[in-house]
């Protein structure tokens, strides 16, 4: 689905509507104008970028194809983009292989936002992630989107995820969909089989064995303190 939003694939029946375009039956140049408007944030990190490239260069390529021809331009856009993302001056000069894999998923999320798009596809964005890390880049998405207002489609099987970041959920099996609706009250009163065991299936933090991650403990302290949020809210 989410390829063929971004029309890496041509679907071969349906719509897929664009402010009111359908964008699935478009011709190559057709699209042209429309690809800057609706971007895509990959699963893997290690192996959507260009590893020949710096991560200036990476973040400036877009740019470019936005119609910005100054080198200077380029470079300035690209340094403010990386910033944004949370990266240091000194990484514009480095290449992919010199970074971990949530510094490189901020790349990533550089790249797609140099083409000031309306739509980002974030395809499990955060699930080959540790997850101190998933949190610092669900943490950055939040961030961007309260000062840009972009909207995000968001592809996970990690309910936690979802409930983070999301407003709106839709809930799909082999290709159809099998429920949606608010955020809040479909994760907390599903009403199909399939839904429930999604979220049967949510791990419980209490039944980790061995040391658990430090957020997660300090969830769990706060869970039972009198007033605290309960098991369901330190899970999400």
């Amino acid at each position: 689905m989410a390829r063929s939003i971004v029309r890496l694939l041509t679907p071969t029946k349906g719509q897929i509507l664009l402010n009111g375009q359908d964008i699935a039956a478009m011709k190559a140049r057709e699209l042209r104008p429309l690809r800057p408007k609706v971007q895509m944030v990959f699963q893997d990190p290690y192996g959507s970028l260009d590893p020949h490239l710096t991560a200036e260069d990476i973040v400036g390529e877009p740019i470019g194809m936005r119609g910005v021809r100054s080198a200077t331009a380029r470079r300035a856009e690209a340094a403010r983009l990386l910033d944004q993302v949370g990266l240091p001056a000194s990484a514009r000069g480095r290449r992919p292989a010199e970074f971990s894999g949530g510094q490189r998923q901020r790349i990533g999320i550089a790249r797609a936002l140099a083409s000031q798009p309306e739509l980002l596809v974030c395809d499990e964005a955060t699930s080959a992630l540790d997850v101190s890390v998933q949190a610092q880049v669900l943490d950055l998405l939040a961030d961007i989107q309260r000062e840009t207002g972009l909207t995000y489609l968001v592809i996970s099987h990690n309910l936690g995820v979802v409930r983070e970041i999301s407003s709106h959920v839709v809930v799909m099996s082999k290709g159809a969909v099998v429920e949606q609706g608010p955020t809040a009250d479909l994760l907390s009163a599903p009403t199909q089989p399939y839904t429930r065991a999604l979220r049967a299936a949510t791990l419980d933090p209490m039944s980790i064995v061995g040391r658990k991650p430090r957020g997660m403990v300090s969830r769990l302290n706060t869970m039972e303190q009198p007033g605290g949020p309960g098991l369901e809210k330190a899970a999400s």
